[in-house]
């Protein structure tokens, strides 16, 4: 018994060294103060009055707050990603496919900086925290095949008539993502939408917001135009302008099943395409010796 209690310590100890170290791991995005919103190329102080605590699991030290983006703010976020799209659709996939090799260079340097934010907002040991961290980094990676993922289809369909395909950039879209992949889960969205000519809005989630402030801090390193990828916070409120706003095309959700299907029920009545991955959990079959 006083080994696991020396190893509980132990283990307090190291995460609580880590929340110090980490204090404001986003740089510019994030302080022990609060964390900012991410519109048009700038890190921005939120104006609202509704604030949420992010708490360290392993010492409920309070790591930074987290605002409820406040209804201008979310305009001014959609209205950026708006017109950055105007320019951005226009830009080569040759263009694209060099900023998604730049930003997995910028994400592989920075792999201990994201985990340490991980372990220190959502709890996970360092070894989880950096494969979180290294699961989405494998999408930005496949992103650089984005050429071959472009290509259309061509048939001829008659001697004096051929059909083909196009593949075109949708417009905003947006991304709602959970607690538990901080990292990896706004990895599979953002940069897919930004690789094929989209602009994005991306909601990290309110408990653990810091690997996607700081995945923001190196798309500004690597010269993302502003605009391109917009950071918003928040909980039911973002949601439903997020799956509401017309200059939203399409919402991609990971999450629990009762917000998934509030998600995708409220973005395809509004009109937009809307993917939901629900649930996720793991099944087990527990036997009468168990315990």
């Amino acid at each position: 018994m006083s080994q696991l209690l020396s190893s509980s310590k132990a283990a307090q100890s190291f995460c609580g060294r880590l929340a110090r170290r980490a204090l404001g791991p986003a740089g510019r995005a994030m302080s022990s103060q609060s964390t900012k919103l991410f519109i048009n190329g700038e890190f921005v102080e939120s104006q609202t009055g509704e604030w949420i605590d992010v708490r360290n699991p392993a010492t409920q030290e309070v790591v930074t707050r987290v605002p409820k983006s406040t209804p201008h703010e979310l305009n001014e976020a959609a209205h950026s990603a708006q017109l950055a799209f105007a320019e951005w659709r226009r830009t080569s996939v040759l263009t694209r496919q060099r900023k998604m090799l730049d930003l997995q260079h910028a994400i592989r340097g920075n792999m201990g900086r994201l985990a340490e934010s991980i372990v220190t907002e959502q709890g996970k040991v360092l070894g989880d925290a950096r494969g979180d961290v290294l699961r989405g980094l494998q999408v930005v990676e496949s992103m650089a095949g984005i050429p071959e993922y472009m290509l259309g289809h061509k048939i001829e369909v008659s001697a004096d008539m051929d059909t083909y395909t196009l593949r075109e950039p949708l417009g905003v879209v947006a991304g709602i993502c959970p607690f538990n992949f901080p990292a990896m889960i706004p990895l599979w969205m953002f940069p897919v939408a930004l690789a094929t000519g989209n602009t994005c809005l991306l909601k990290p989630s309110e408990r653990d917001p810091g690997a996607a402030m700081i995945l923001a801090e190196l798309c500004d390193q690597v010269g993302l135009p502003k605009g391109v990828l917009n950071i918003v916070h928040g909980a039911h409120d973002t949601v439903d302008f997020l799956t509401a706003d017309k200059r939203v095309r399409a919402v991609s959700f990971v999450g629990g099943d009762k917000a998934g299907k509030y998600i995708y029920e409220r973005a395809t009545k509004h009109g937009k395409r809307c993917q939901a991955n629900l649930g996720a959990k793991n099944h087990a079959v527990v036997l009468p010796d168990a315990d």
